[in-house]
């Protein structure tokens, strides 16, 4: 248990390691105020529409889709109880990272964003075969900001954390209850309700299913609180200080808990195969 805690202790260390040259960057005025804003749309605009595109066009084919359709049908069942979680946590969180004047729109129109539209086409270009058949320049193209999306994220999570006072975003009580939602108790839920269903099609179908679908749903949902809560405000003209305190506080933590919750689930369901 304590080498699968180490394991994955450094690459979370990785990444709070990113957080603090944003958070530098900006305290020795390495980079202007504004540059928060840009790493933002960056982030929105190029390089999370570039890694939807292409990652549903090389791995959503009809092939993946038969060969993985019960981890996909479970996991089908994991995104629904997770969104509607969030629809019902979202009422308590939803004022305090939204820009202010948001216009109400409608839930298709909503959809209508660039990561969103690059996804659906890649789901398109993936499922007809097309995606195997883009030349090499677009993909190479196409793979040089996906790989940009995870540092930028973190930078910008420091850049902006930097420009609050850290005292003050630690005494956000209602954001530790959101990292504590996030990072322990809607992962054990969705886990034990996929275990649940994975138990009851073996008891009803005789159907034998790993476990790689409980670890996917692990790393989806126990990590700490998306930077869409600065990433969006950012973008969009909002306030992203308490997306700031979220992000800072459940970053901190995670470096521990998903190590911790990894090598638990390890001893529980033995290592994945993946």
């Amino acid at each position: 248990m304590l080498t699968t805690f180490l394991a994955t202790l450094n690459p979370m260390a990785t990444l709070f390691l990113c957080i603090a040259i944003g958070f530098i960057a900006r305290k020795a005025k390495l980079l202007p105020d504004n540059a928060g804003k840009v790493m933002a749309k960056l982030e929105t605009r190029i390089f999370c529409p570039a890694l939807a595109f292409i990652t549903m066009a090389r791995f959503f084919t009809v092939e993946t889709v038969r060969d993985h359709a019960i981890n996909l049908t479970l996991s089908c069942i994991g995104v629904g109880l997770a969104l509607g979680m969030a629809i019902f946590l979202a009422r308590f969180l939803r004022k305090t990272i939204c820009p202010s004047g948001e216009k109400k729109e409608s839930f298709f129109k909503k959809l209508l964003n660039a990561p969103m539209v690059a996804l659906f086409l890649g789901i398109i270009m993936g499922i007809t075969g097309l995606g195997a058949h883009l030349p090499l320049a677009v993909t190479n193209t196409l793979d040089t900001p996906k790989a940009c999306m995870g540092p930028v994220a973190m930078l910008l999570c420091g850049f902006t954390v930097a420009a609050y006072s850290l005292p003050h975003m630690l005494k956000q009580g209602r954001v530790y209850i959101a990292t504590f939602l996030r990072l322990f108790v809607l992962p054990a839920i969705l886990i034990a309700a996929l275990w649940g269903a994975k138990a009851l099609a073996g008891i009803l179908f005789r159907i034998k299913i790993d476990n790689t679908v409980l670890f996917l749903t692990f790393f989806a949902t126990a990590a700490p609180l998306g930077l869409n809560t600065i990433i969006f405000p950012e973008a969009y003209g909002g306030n992203p200080k308490t997306g700031a305190s979220m992000a800072l506080i459940s970053h901190t933590l995670c470096i521990l808990s998903i190590p911790l919750m990894y090598a638990l689930m390890t001893l529980i369901f033995g290592a994945p195969t993946f």
